[in-house]
């Protein structure tokens, strides 16, 4: 990228090592726009504070996070928190679902074209009839199940060319985390396509698998409560372990008057 292109991008407020970008929904939106009509790859990566932990003891998770090509926007609203009390002049989370159905209204008028990577083939059918249902025109190029394993070297050979021959120009990468993130970091490269993103439960919440939690939750910082009492068994550790201990972790860095390095 050339430095008339950097200046487009926005600033980074680093929490807990985890170099995050202080910008909304249009600015994560323009970012999509000028790689597409640039043709420069940018990675993007929505990042709440299950991810911001795990990237803690996960070094290949915090590479990917802040690889020099990676744009990593707040997710959920306590790291928007965390980064105004830095100083970060930042109003609102990137919130993946939410970014994802910008995205795919804005498709006709911004000659969007999809590529849906994840999830499984009956939760991908049901994305994808809502979503034609929904946004009349939109250009769904094409998608993939992936198996629930890594990849072979020929199934990702298969995978890329499936993709670069779709004529996508945004991939949606919907594995969960860390393994979406690691995914994007590792295959973005490979591919012709100028957006790559990391999009998390989005396909599962737009297929109506999964339900949202009501937006006075979500704006108060209370999801991770909503779907904790939704799926208990596969969440617990997640909220009850990682939101405590972000806590802990956060005022340490306040107490210590600087941000980490």
């Amino acid at each position: 990228m050339n430095n008339n292109e950097k200046n487009i991008f926005p600033d980074i407020c680093p929490i807990l090592n985890v170099k995050l970008r202080v910008s909304d929904y249009n600015g994560a939106l323009q970012l999509v726009k000028n790689a597409i009509e640039t043709g420069d790859q940018i990675r993007m990566n929505l990042c709440n504070v299950h991810v911001t932990m795990v990237a803690q003891s996960m070094p290949e998770l915090m590479i990917a996070l802040n690889n020099p090509e990676a744009m990593t926007f707040p997710d959920g609203m306590p790291l928007v928190w965390a980064m105004r009390s830095w100083g970060a002049d930042i109003h609102d989370r990137v919130y993946g679902p939410d970014f994802f159905e910008l995205c795919m209204s804005k498709s006709v008028e911004s000659g969007f074209k999809h590529f849906l990577y994840g999830s499984t083939k009956e939760t991908l059918k049901k994305l994808d009839s809502n979503l034609r249902n929904k946004f009349e025109n939109i250009d769904i190029c094409d998608s993939y199940s992936p198996p629930f394993r890594a990849l072979t070297s020929d199934e990702e050979k298969e995978v890329v060319s499936k993709i670069n021959d779709s004529g996508a120009n945004i991939v949606w990468i919907g594995l969960g985390a860390p393994k979406q993130e690691i995914f994007v970091d590792k295959i973005a490269e490979q591919l012709d396509v100028p957006v790559v993103v990391a999009i998390g439960a989005a396909f599962d919440f737009h297929a109506g698998t999964v339900k949202q939690a009501p937006d006075w939750m979500q704006d108060h910082g209370l999801e991770w409560l909503y779907r904790l009492v939704q799926e208990p068994k596969r969440l617990w550790f997640r909220y009850c372990y990682y939101n405590p201990l972000f806590v802990v972790k956060y005022l340490w860095e306040r107490i210590r008057g600087r941000k980490t390095n």
